[in-house]
């Protein structure tokens, strides 16, 4: 049975995929738009280790974890990959890239300094 006591960790999982799917799509369709470039796809994947990542036809991934994240850091997140469409690297101009259309960017960096490995930790099984 769907609803059953051994299910429940799963469904929460995809709740909170789902979630972090409609979210980030939200997000970096914002971003993009004030940038004027496309985003042609969007992936919810279990990546522990890396927040996210960009390629350059366009196609932008996400760890799910981003979803337990406070918003403004779900946002920066979304602002740091979409930015990769106009500048496929770190240099001063992509950061300025980020800064101009994320003001929250210093204070996400702050917290994922501080938190981000904990939250990494989450769904990890020993």
């Amino acid at each position: 049975m769907a609803g059953g006591v051994e299910y429940v960790e799963r469904r929460v999982l995809d709740f909170l995929k789902r979630e972090a799917r409609r979210e980030l799509a939200r997000a970096s369709n914002h971003y993009a738009e004030m940038l004027g470039v496309k985003v042609k796809r969007i992936s919810i994947r279990d990546q522990s280790s890396r927040w996210g990542s960009c390629t350059s036809a366009g196609a932008l991934s996400f760890s799910w974890r981003l979803i337990l994240a406070p918003p403004y850091v779900l946002d920066y997140l979304a602002a740091h990959e979409v930015a990769h469409l106009v500048e496929m690297n770190h240099s001063a101009r992509f950061w300025r890239v980020v800064g101009k259309i994320c003001p929250q960017t210093e204070r996400a960096k702050k917290w994922l300094d501080v938190h981000g490995n904990d939250l990494h930790r989450y769904g990890v099984r020993d």
